[in-house]
């Protein structure tokens, strides 16, 4: 029997293609254009499963787009700046360079191996001078064009690290990395004016119709639009006011305390003179600051001892607290807290004994016994209540009418606040874009002249003490000011390396080039019409980059605004977990499991206990090496179990028993093509094509109706319906009868069909045997087949047959039947006669070669 040599087959058609330049991408005007894109990989060191899947997804579309006659641009980079690499440098005192570098070299070859169709020639880098060069360039005209400034602003302090943090990095109020506990320290940092765009950035989604809808609205939730009144509360007995912001100004009324952020300009005045006040204020600087860890952090305050009066009614006023749970970046870093609405201000009246005064009626609630038990009514349906003017106006009449007196009064005005925040970018490390300004005694800020970058990190750095190493280095930072030439000093922040992964998708486009994006190549191949990867970048990664486009588009680097037009989010691999007799983690390959479902340990023999199925993670050992699939079974089956179990959207559980029924599916086709059957001879190259007209037209229809599907099922990422189209194709092929000249037509045509399909799946494969079927050409040049639509349509419709909206039969009948026969069919059905039994008969609805309705 015929035996597929996976490994031998791959390395040669690899290296065929690789010396060809098979899918080397230049801009072409004259060819339509067609941009794949899967995010680009942190050079951990080794490829996982995730990875696989991911770029099997984008390589498929590349290699059909690729047939179908586009010209494809399909490249591959590193997102390779980041801690990690500094980590490796302090604890195996390895140069974060040479860990990166290396871990790029092994991923780069483990990338190969899978055959994806890459134009290698793009390749790119952040931490490579030659691209963070033109990060710079373009930091520096986004300063100029006022999308950049530094200012002070509060943050997470690690003391030991001595490095700011991101609130998702404080844990329990100590830093995730150190375990000291966070400071809030207030810093000059570097900001983007992401502000700039937000109403743009909201109002663009709607726009966006090949995204995925739970990203859209997720985007938007984080933007965060809210119409609302900003106003003041004037303070008893002082000249000043508390100014706050809220959505919800017909609540007025039902207001029983203010409550200030701890880092607002007033509770740090207050907590100057307060003991008190300035030991809860510390405390709150030390716990997590996340919107997760304000939610489920328990809600505290203190009362500052003024009283804020009232904007509606003079005559009363209501505390002042300083609360755990109000942030500075927020509105204006006070709210007014009304109990009965919120559950936040509830559960913090009922702690600190505030009334709570219920102003909005439910509907059939009556107003004499509505009160407000343990859950706050926070509906905007109903009428308002014991708010003096707005009393009987519902919800949406009673904000007008708020603001409208606010404005009145002179006390405040309806306004649209942001959720969204201008993007911090500076980082105290070492391994990221350095900063391209300096900071002179005499001129400020002093932006680094376009001919001296790029800004390059320093070699000789240490990573012995905590902090910065380019704050401590002893020459890099001291530096001479380009305009008075006295001694200045480069700004020792680094970029956020979200910076770096905002415009990777642009400089792909020209990647040597000496400016950050050559014109004519972005607006050659941008937008990316398919961009691919993890749900978990559906705000941050996603949302700068579509703000860095536009910013782009201001300093005249690009002439577009979104950056994806198309974007798949993929499923997670998952994998069984195991633990050992003693509870520890066991890698796959160290268990061994019995026919009952059980398994043991390999080492010790003993039982093994088998976890769920859930993400593949190091911690858990429950990894698959992709490096090891490949060894055993070739690229082509991993690629190909990847499209084949699972809908790509959805998770994808690993299975050692999947991955062996998709090596006998490869096995299986190369038999095809290499051992015909006598009983089913197959036509030689250039024989005539099969005539519909002939006996033929059965195996035809088989055929095309495949290539429709095939079609239609890759153009709409439903990879695993197209896999279960090409096993019924191959099943077809296999049962094609005859052994005269026409049934071996049709059976050379079917084989070529079949390997023309499966070459966006299985590249390697199709390659060799459209060579065993007589080709000198490769199989990647060979243009998409095309579905002949009379017989790629079935003959016969299945139509459903209702009764009263309800399925009650399905019925075969010839397609584009007279209405009065297919009425007729169904009537016959014998479950739709038991279901009208005697009933009058108001009208039958025919949707031809689709449904029946029968209405009663």
């Amino acid at each position: 029997m015929s035996r597929y040599n996976a490994g031998e087959v791959e390395a040669k058609w690899q290296a065929r293609w690789t010396e060809l330049q098979s899918f080397a991408s230049q801009a072409d005007p004259s060819r339509p254009k067609y941009y794949v894109l899967e995010m680009f990989p942190y050079p951990s060191g080794r490829i996982h499963m995730g990875h696989v899947r991911n770029y099997t997804l984008g390589d498929v579309i590349a290699r059909y787009k690729r047939a179908q006659g586009f010209n494809v641009l399909h490249p591959m980079g590193w997102d390779a700046f980041g801690l990690p690499a500094e980590n490796a440098a302090r604890d195996s005192r390895v140069h974060p360079a040479r860990w990166t570098y290396d871990n790029i070299a092994a991923m780069r070859q483990e990338l190969k191996s899978m055959g994806l169709s890459l134009d290698w020639r793009r390749e790119l880098a952040t931490c490579h001078p030659g691209y963070y060069a033109q990060q710079q360039r373009l930091f520096l005209d986004f300063l100029a064009a006022d999308l950049a400034y530094r200012k002070e602003s509060w943050v997470n302090w690690d003391p030991v690290d001595q490095t700011v943090l991101a609130n998702e990095q404080v844990i329990e109020g100590r830093g995730w990395r150190s375990g000291a506990p966070v400071e809030k320290r207030q810093l000059a940092q570097w900001f983007f004016r992401i502000t700039a765009y937000a109403p743009d950035l909201l109002a663009a989604l709607d726009k966006l119709d090949r995204w995925p809808e739970r990203v859209r609205l997720m985007q938007a939730n984080w933007i965060g639009r809210s119409e609302g009144a900003q106003f003041k509360f004037r303070l008893q007995g002082r000249d000043d006011a508390i100014e706050v912001f809220s959505t919800r100004p017909d609540t007025l009324f039902g207001a029983s305390f203010l409550a200030l952020s701890p880092e607002h300009a007033l509770a740090r005045e207050l907590a100057a003179k307060n003991r008190d006040l300035a030991a809860f204020v510390a405390e709150t600087r030390q716990s997590g600051t996340s919107a997760v860890a304000l939610e489920t952090a328990e809600k505290k305050g203190i009362d500052t001892g003024l009283r804020a009066i009232h904007p509606f009614d003079p005559a009363r006023s209501v505390p002042v607290y300083v609360a755990n749970f109000v942030l500075m970046e927020y509105g204006t870093g006070a709210i007014f807290g009304c109990p009965g609405h919120d559950q936040r201000d509830l559960d913090f009246a009922r702690k600190y004994g505030l009334p709570v005064i219920p102003v909005v009626l439910p509907p059939e609630r009556e107003a004499k016994s509505f009160a407000i038990g343990a859950e706050a009514y926070t509906d905007e349906i109903g009428r308002a209540i014991n708010s003096g003017f707005l009393d009987g106006l519902e919800v949406a009449d009673a904000k007008r009418a708020a603001i409208a007196k606010l404005e009145a009064l002179g006390q405040g005005r309806g306004t649209v606040t942001w959720r969204l925040r201008d993007w911090g970018v500076s980082r105290q490390r070492y391994w990221g874009c350095p900063i391209p300004v300096i900071h002179c005694a005499a001129c400020g800020i002093v932006p680094v002249p376009a001919k001296d970058l790029p800004v390059s990190l320093p070699e000789d750095v240490a990573f012995d003490r905590p902090g910065s190493p380019l704050d401590h280095h002893p020459t890099w930072k001291h530096v001479a000011c380009p305009r008075c030439a006295k001694p200045a000093r480069r700004d020792t922040d680094t970029l956020d390396t979200f910076v770096d992964s905002s415009w990777y998708f642009a400089r792909f486009c020209s990647p040597r080039a000496d400016v950050p994006a050559e014109r004519a190549q972005v607006d050659y191949w941008l937008p990316v019409d398919q961009y691919i990867g993890g749900i978990e970048h559906a705000i941050l990664h996603l949302l700068y980059s579509r703000f860095f486009t536009r910013a782009m588009r201001k300093t005249g680097h690009a002439a577009l605004d979104e950056p994806f037009a198309g974007l798949f989010t993929q499923g997670m691999v998952l994998h069984e977990s195991y633990r050992s007799a003693e509870g520890k983690w066991l890698y796959p390959e160290e268990v061994k499991k019995d026919e009952s479902g059980g398994a043991i340990e390999i080492a010790s023999g003993k039982p093994v206990t088998i976890g769920r199925r859930e993400v593949m993670s190091k911690s858990k050992k429950n990894v698959v090496a992709p490096s090891a699939i490949i060894a055993a079974y070739g690229a082509d089956t991993a690629r190909w179990f990847m499209l084949s179990d699972s809908p790509p959207e959805r998770d994808l559980e690993w299975t050692e028993a999947g991955a062996q029924g998709a090596w006998r599916f490869v096995q299986r086709l190369w038999r095809l093509v290499d051992e015909p059957s006598p009983e089913r001879p197959v036509a030689a190259k250039g024989a005539a094509r099969p005539d519909a007209a002939g006996g033929a037209r059965d195996p035809l229809r088989e055929i095309h109706k495949a290539i429709a599907q095939v079609t239609e099922s890759i153009e709409s990422f439903r990879f695993n319906v197209a896999v279960a189209k090409i096993y019924a194709l191959a099943n077809a092929v296999e049962q094609f009868a005859g052994v005269d000249p026409a049934a071996a037509s049709a059976r050379r045509f079917g084989l070529e069909t079949l390997t023309v399909l499966i070459g966006p799946m299985m590249p390697h494969l199709a390659e060799e045997m459209w060579r065993r079927l007589g080709h000198e050409s490769l199989l990647v040049d060979q243009p998409w087949p095309k579905a002949d639509p009379d017989l790629a349509r079935d003959d016969l419709a299945m139509i459903a047959v209702q009764v009263m909206g309800r399925l009650r039969a399905t019925i075969a009948m010839p397609r584009d039947s007279a209405e009065d026969a297919v009425k007729a069919a169904a009537l016959a059905e014998d479950n739709v006669k038991r279901y009208i039994e005697s009933k009058p008969i108001r009208k039958v609805i025919v949707v031809p070669n689709r449904v029946v309705n029968v209405v009663l």
